[in-house]
């Protein structure tokens, strides 16, 4: 088996296609960066959203437990 380039200039020039080639890796290679960068920052205002809720449900439990115990005690 021999190899497909014998430098690395017949590497880069992608046997005359380098533009095309490279460019193609590129974009790629940014669409991956990109959604890996938007899913992380989803997964974080997701678990903030859903924080957010818990701590608001957890104040409403909290005040309804207050009026119910100063309406026990009149």
């Amino acid at each position: 088996m021999s190899p497909a380039f014998h430098s690395w200039a017949q590497f880069w020039a992608m046997g005359g296609y380098s533009f095309y080639v490279w460019l193609s890796v590129f974009v790629v290679l940014s669409i991956m960066i990109i959604l890996v960068g938007h899913s992380v920052y989803q997964r974080r205002y997701l678990l903030a959203t859903i924080a957010s809720k818990q701590d608001r449900e957890q104040r409403m439990m909290a005040a309804k437990k207050r009026k119910h115990s100063a309406g026990a005690k009149s």
